[in-house]
Parts: structure tokens; sequence; C-alpha cells
């Protein structure tokens, strides 16, 4: 037994076995019901022996609480046999749980063997939504809906026997509203009925309430169910009514208002003095609508005399206007009133039929009840009926004209008058119809439609109409539009071969002007856009709907469209066709351009131009390509498969160089044959160079640079296109030579970025599209030696008028530097990006200044490997000009090639440049 001490709300129950947390595991033997927490052992094993505590949780705020310990041990008085089960734990006789909860049945039994448990529902099936849980002790329930009760029963059996229990579940639901009280406005003395209506099982009954307190029956008053009725309602019945709904298991609420109206007759502001024009023999209602409550009774007066007129429960069939709470102007009546031309209708409306100048006058309803009375005064006019004129009825105008319509009204001349215009029954918008519209008004009675650069989509019947305060009126005229055709129907390809195509499409909209032709036009991948093609018959006139396309390409995929020409002109194309392809056929186009190429010894390289695939004309394209020596019979012929070949090579080691050959290129696919290009004569490969370069020379030019020269014997095999040298470090493997070419018959390079102070060992050989010739012998040289590294120092100046005499220290190369030359002395005005140049041989140098300005001066060491460091740059001003007169000082302009062309001029022969 656990006895949990008191607790809200629910509490979840588990039990420690010896020591926490050592939980007891429920199984078919051992169960713990969560109603009362007590925890049950069928059939005692030794090893349940132990201490067993009860612990209970609260489900909202996890709080724990222990029991006591109690211990279990075992007798040692003899041993307990087997027997029928015994069902301990079970649900109650009655099980009550609301539509919507889950409801949960424990059964569990003492016994040995263990018993089963199985559960059943009599005379009916448990719901498939239910759950077992514990062994089978817990059936579970969730969802409960109204078919789920019933008599649900639990067996515990074993091989001694079974026991059973039953018990009923019974569903009940709480009250639910159907309908419900709306807030009500009564007149004093009208009836009130409410209903409120609610569903819930046990079914609900009702009670009323009023301001709060329960509702008893009066003689006005009377209560049936969830009805409230009241005879006649006054002052006293106003409040705030309830309907209650409720029965065992709860109850609600349905609330509203009830106001009771009392009040004098007012009439709204605006309907107050109204002024009402009507044209004569027309239909006016005037209305009135008084506002009280009690609903006040409607009297007419015309000015100070009443209003003599039947009142009458009929209808009137038309309104065409209606001005809220004044004047509605009437069409048609039904037929109890079309013999009453003056009536007052059951809504209080005075009615007048065909109103005529006698009608006129002041029209005074007035509304009276218990409360008191109010007037409305309505002022009535009745006018000439307006007329309308509408010019040119019907017109037939071309794409592009202009046309004017005029619109004139003949009215009262009290009247203001408003024209609008419409277009196939829609107003026009002048300021989104792109400047082709323009409303003129001339004059006070007519207006004018101007429409300017006429298009198809302008053509329609234009309405007028000329609205005044008393009346409207419309007229309508017709415009024709002629114009370009309209697009034919879609166009169906009826038949295709190689060639042709035949075509049928609908007859295209002549927008009043008859289709004198049409013309047929294709595309293609090929195409650039649509083109138009021959047809037969070559004229395909308007009465025509097929015909059909020649001189197309076999094998090409096309689309089709029509377009259609009248004397106006020409209309939009047709929906394009389905793509379609022709049919194929044996090639009719020969490749172009057959020429030769270049190539190896022993080679004959044939080039082509390659059929575009539009000539193709089908699967399977490819080429013949005949070649034959000249002056020989018999072609030999080899097949290209590739349609996108554009060469072939033939190689046969017999072919000398530069054999002459005739050579055609023909076509084919899978159709046939088809013909050969001209023939061309082309030549075999040339051989490669036989004879190697002589006379090599290399010479140093600089720290990086070396210039190789050479000579080529002209020789009748192998024609170079150039020649490529070799070179390479003396301390280097072979296998890191570098090389340069040249093209042409050029005999010279300067090989430059080059290594300083480098033994270099160089060949030169000639090559063309056969391959190599043999190289020369090997040739060497030794490039210069870096300059001086040590730029000038202790540069001193002296500024005499026009000219600058400098001085510095000479340059002291290093071992491994060449030795100094000279001196080279750098100027240049400042601002000035091109200078000049003075050289020396001494340390010492006049620099002449020959413009006002400041000029920048340095000094470089120079030597056969080059130039050296610059020194520190001086800026010196010069205030006049002047001319350099010193003998030791040279004025020098050079250039980048000086020194190259010098070196050709002293290492070629005289023949050679």
């Amino acid at each position: 037994m656990c006895s949990p001490p008191p607790h809200s709300p629910e509490i979840i129950y588990s039990w420690v076995f010896n020591e926490f947390p050592s939980f007891v595991a429920e199984d078919s033997r051992r169960f713990i019901s969560q109603e009362t927490g007590n925890l049950y052992i069928s059939k005692v094993q030794t090893s349940d022996v132990g201490s067993y505590i009860c612990l209970v949780k609260n489900a909202v705020t996890n709080a724990r609480v222990l029991s006591p310990p109690t211990p279990l041990t075992l007798r040692n008085d003899g041993v307990m046999g087997e027997y029928e089960p015994k069902i301990e734990v079970h649900f109650p006789f009655t099980v009550t749980a609301a539509k919507g909860t889950t409801v949960k049945m424990e059964c569990f039994a003492l016994g040995n063997p263990v018993p089963t448990i199985t559960w059943m529902k009599v005379n009916g099936y448990i719901p498939s939504k239910s759950r077992l849980r514990k062994s089978q002790a817990v059936l579970e329930i969730p969802n409960l809906q109204l078919d789920d009760a019933g008599i649900y029963e639990c067996t515990a059996e074993n091989s001694r026997g079974k026991n059973s229990f039953r018990g009923q579940l019974q569903i009940f639901t709480y009250p639910h509203w159907v309908q419900k009280l709306n807030d009500t406005q009564l007149d004093s003395g009208s009836p009130l009925q409410w209903e409120c209506k609610a569903t819930g099982k046990p079914r609900p009954t009702y009670r009323w309430l009023k301001n709060g307190a329960p509702l008893l029956p009066q003689s006005r008053v009377d209560t049936v169910n969830g009805i409230l009725a009241i005879q006649s309602v006054n002052q006293s019945d106003a409040g705030m009514y309830q309907c209650l709904a409720e029965n065992k298991y709860g109850a609600i609420y349905a609330s509203a208002e009830l106001k009771i109206l009392a009040s004098p007759p007012s009439f709204e502001l605006n309907q107050v003095k109204k002024s009402i024009i009507v044209t004569k023999d027309r239909g006016v209602l005037i209305e009135c609508e008084p506002q009280g409550s009690p609903k006040p009774a409607i009297s007419w007066r015309k000015g100070d005399k009443a209003v003599r007129a039947n009142k009458s429960v009929s209808f009137f069939s038309t309104v065409v206007q209606r001005t809220r709470g004044t004047c509605v102007v009437m069409n048609g009546w039904g037929p109890k009133l079309a013999r009453r031309r003056i009536a007052i209708l059951p809504d209080g409306s005075l009615r007048i039929l065909n109103a005529s100048k006698a009608d006129e006058g002041k029209y005074i309803c007035q509304g009276v009840n218990i409360f008191g009375s109010a007037e409305i005064i309505a002022s009535l006019s009745v006018k000439e009926p307006t007329r309308i004129e509408l010019t040119p009825k019907r017109t037939e105008l071309t794409v592009g004209e202009s046309i004017v319509l005029n619109c004139k009204a003949i009215h009262d001349a009290s009247l203001d008058v408003t024209f609008y215009w419409t277009l196939k029954g829609q107003p026009i918008d002048f300021e989104k119809e792109g400047g082709h519209f323009e409303n003129i008004r001339a004059q006070a009675s007519s207006a004018d439609l101007m429409i300017r650069n006429i298009l198809l989509m302008h053509a329609g019947r234009y309405g007028c109409r000329v609205q005044t305060t008393a009346d409207s009126v419309s007229d309508e005229a017709e415009l024709l539009v002629r114009g370009p055709p309209g697009p034919p129907g879609v166009v169906i390809v009826e038949e295709i071969t190689e060639s042709t195509a035949t075509l049928s499409w609908s007859p295209a909209t002549d927008n009043h002007s008859p289709i004198s032709s049409y013309n047929l036009q294709a595309r293609s991948p090929f195409s650039l856009g649509w083109q138009t093609v021959k047809t037969v018959p070559e004229v395909i006139t308007g009465d025509m709907e097929s015909a059909m396309a020649v001189d197309l390409n076999p094998w090409v995929e096309y689309e089709f469209r029509v377009v259609a020409t009248n004397p106006i002109g020409t209309g939009d194309p047709s929906i394009p066709s389905r793509m379609i392809r022709t049919n194929e056929a044996v090639p009719k186009t020969a490749p172009s351009n057959v020429s030769g190429r270049s190539g190896r010894r022993h080679e004959l390289v044939i080039a082509w131009e390659p059929v575009s695939e539009e000539f193709q004309n089908g699967e399977g394209f490819g080429y013949i390509v005949a070649f034959r020596p000249n002056g020989t019979r018999g072609w030999k012929e080899k097949m290209v498969t590739s349609s996108e070949a554009s060469k072939f090579i033939y190689r046969d080691e017999s072919v000398p160089p530069l054999t002459p050959f005739e050579v055609k290129v023909g076509v084919y696919n899978n159709k046939g044959d088809g013909p050969f290009s001209q023939i061309v004569v082309i030549c075999s490969a040339e051989g490669e160079p036989t004879a190697a370069p002589t006379d090599v020379t290399a010479t140093s030019v600089s720290v990086s640079e070396i210039f190789v020269v050479w000579k080529h014997v002209k020789e009748s095999l192998g024609r170079p296109q150039g020649f490529e040298i070799s070179y390479w470090k003396d301390t280097e493997p072979e296998d890191s030579v570098e090389t340069v070419r040249t093209r042409g018959n050029e005999s010279f390079v300067m090989l430059t970025g080059l290594e300083g102070n480098t033994l270099y060992h160089l060949t030169v050989r000639a090559y063309n599209g056969a391959g190599y010739g043999p190289p020369s012998r090997e040739a060497s040289t030794t490039t210069k030696r870096h300059p001086p590294r040590e730029p000038p120092g202790n540069l001193r100046w002296e500024q005499q008028g026009s000219q600058v005499s400098l001085g510095w220290e000479p340059v002291r190369p290093l071992a491994n530097e060449s030795e100094v030359m000279g001196y080279k002395v750098f100027y240049r005005q400042e601002g000035h990006s091109e200078g000049q140049v003075i050289e020396t041989q001494k340390p010492q140098a006049v620099v002449p200044l020959p413009e006002a300005g400041v000029y920048i001066i340095e000094v470089r060491a120079y030597s056969e490997g080059g130039d050296g460091t610059a020194s520190s740059q001086i800026r010196v001003p010069s205030y006049s000009g002047g001319k350099i007169t010193s003998a030791q000082s040279t004025l020098h302009s050079l250039s980048k090639w000086s020194s190259v062309t010098l070196l050709l001029a002293l290492m070629l022969p005289s023949s050679s440049w």
C-alpha cells in the first residue's frame, strides 16, 4: 500500500527497491496502479525480498515525497501452490469521461502461474486508436468520441482458470452553442422572439436572465426551452439578456442587448428642401423616409392642398435613375399601378407618372408618431425632354485617315449639358489612347470627337451620351476601318518532298478591303530570319488557300508562314507552322577552295572548304578525295567519312618531294555520290633542308647580349622557313639547351637575357615544314664582364654663365668588372622626359645650359659591359642660354640601335648589306 499524502493536482507513482535510484520495473508479474499508487506482485519470487519505498512526484512542480520503507520477507512454513487468477485492480463499474479526452482503464490480477490479461468490448470492437500499456494491464483510449462508449471487459487467465471484470464507459459532452443571440433594436410595441440552441450530452436545459437576475414568466413574457417571446415590447423590457444552457458537466452563456426605440420623426439633413428636375412625360418618385420610433405615418401635400392618391402594394418594373432620399425617375410600372398616375407607395414615397407642367410645385411629406412630427420639402420642375443628333451615322475610312464625329443636343435652355463618348460600349479614355482621340467642345450644345490617324482597332460603334440634370439621351454611329489584312490562320504542311512542301491555311480577315495575294515565307537554321520562297503557282491570289513551296534544300528543317496583302498594305504574318524536315537526296554541292598544304617528306596534303550542313542533303555525308600524278590516267580515291573534315593526308615513301598531282574532291551521303570539284594541281611536300649553315660567328655585345651571324647556301631540296639557334652555357649539360627561331631568310640574330662574363656555345640549323636540317659547326664566345657597380663619387660643379663645369672622382672597377672606358654625363631640363648625353674619357666635363630653367645632371662610368651605376643627381638653375666651346667635351644624341648598326657594318661582308 502506498497511502499517498494529500495532493493537488495529479501525482505520478513509482517504487524504489532497496535504495535510490533502483526502481521497480513493471512487467506481467509486477504492476503499479496510477490510481492508488499501490504495488502488486502477482507471484512473489526470492529476488523480490527487500525493502520497498513508494515515491510520489507532483506532475506540475516535480516535487517528490518518499514513504517509509516496507520490508518484504519470505515465510518458511510452506510453499504456495498454484491457484486461479484473482483480479485485485480494476476500473470502476461506471467510467465517465469527456469527449475528446483520454481515458485509462486498469486491470491486474494475482495468480500462480502469472496470469495473462486480455480486453474486449461487449457488443462491439475496441477502437483501433486504443493502446495496451504495461503488459496489457492498462487500456488507453485517446480522443474519446461518443461511439467509444460501451461495456468493456478485462479477463485474467492462467492454467488454473480465469476471472473477468466488466465496467461501462460513458462519454459526456459539455454544452456547445449551435445558435446564439444577436443584439436587437425594436420599436416600442413590436413583438420580440429570441431563440438559443445548444448541444451536449446529457441534453442541456435552458434558463433566461435579465440584467443578471432570473427572468420570471409574466403575462407578456413567455420562456419555453430556449425561446424567449415578448408580445409587445416597451421601455421596461430594455436591458441585457442572457440565455443559460447547462447540463451536469457545465454551463455556457449567450448574451444580447435589447434596445427599445422611442423617438419623434426626423429627416436626414440632406433630405431637406430638395430641388427635383424631370422631363415631360417621364415618371418621378419622391422618397420620404423619416426616422422615428414607432414608425411614423406618412402624408403628402402640394402647397396647402393634400395630395389625393390611393395607397397601393404594387411595384414599378424598371428604375432609370435614383437620387437618395428624394427622387426616382421611372421607365415602367407594374400592372396595378399603371392606371394610377399619382400614388403613395407602401414605403411612403410619392410616385407621379407622365409628369406635366401642371405637376410643378412644392411637395411636402409629413411623418407623425406619438412623439411628434417632421416634414420634408421637395421642389419639382418639369422640363422639355432633351434630343440628340449624331453625325455622320455610318462612315468607311482607311487606316491612317482622320474623321470628326459631331454630337448636337437640343435641350431646355435652363439645363446644363455634359457630353460623354464611348467606343464599343466602353468610355473613351482620352489620356491613354496615344493621341488618336480628342474631345472638342466648340459650343455649349455641341461636341466633336476628333479621331486622328485611325487604326483598325478603332473600328466599331461610337456612342454619344448627353447628360442633363433632368434626363440622359444617347445615340450611336458606326465606323468601318479599311486596313491591311489580318494574319492568316494556322499553316498546315500537307505534303513534303526533298525540295517541295505543299501548304494550306485558312483565309485572313480582309479588314474591308479584299485580299489581292498571299506571300509564302520559310525559315531554317541556316537562313537569316524569314525569307520569301518560290511557289507554284508563282502568284498566290487572294482566293487561294493552298500552294507549293519549291526549290527547298533537302534534309533541312523548315518552318513556314503566310502573309496576306490587299490594296491598302501587307498584314501581319500567320503563326508559324510546325517545324518539318524535307526528305533526303543525293548531294549536289561539291567542296570549294581545294588546295594543298605543307607537310612532311613523302606526304601529299589536300585541303578544302567543308560543305555546309545546309547542302549535305541527308545523313551519312562524307567526302571522296581523288588524286593522280600529272600525266597518269587512273585516279586513286579515298573516303573521308567525317562531314566536318577539311583535310586529307596521303603518304607514300616513293613520292619524291614537290611532285605535282591532279586533285579533285567529291561528296556523298546515304542516297549516293554527288559531284566532284574542279581539278587542281597540288605538289607533294618538300624535303627538309640538307645543308648546314656556314661561317657562324658569335660576338659578345654586352654583359647580356651575343650577336650571331651565319651564311646559308641555297639548295634545290628544301626551302628553309627560317633558322633555329641553339645555345648553352659551357658549364651546363646538353639537355639545358635553349633555342631561338628566326623566320624567312634573315641570317643574323641578337641573343639577349644572358649572364655576364660567361662562356656560351651555339649552333645554327635551317628548318621548314618537312623538318630540320643538320646543325652548323659549333661557335663560342664569352659575354662581357659587368660594368663597374661603384658610381662616380664626390660630384663637384661650378656654374659659369650659361654652362656648368663638373668634376668627380674616378671609378675603380673590381676584379670581376670590366675596365672603365670613359664617362657619360646625362642632363635634362626638369619636367622633360628626354635629355642629352656628353661622353668624356676624363673625370670632368662642361655641360651647356642652353635655355632658362632647372637642369638635372647625373654621371655614369661606362665600359664594354655597358653603363655603370649613376651618381647622385644635382639640380642646377640656368638664367640665360649660350653655346659650349670646350674642345674636351662632345655632345651626342645616341639611338638604341646605333651600336647594333655599327656591329653589322663591321662584321658582315659588303655583299650582305
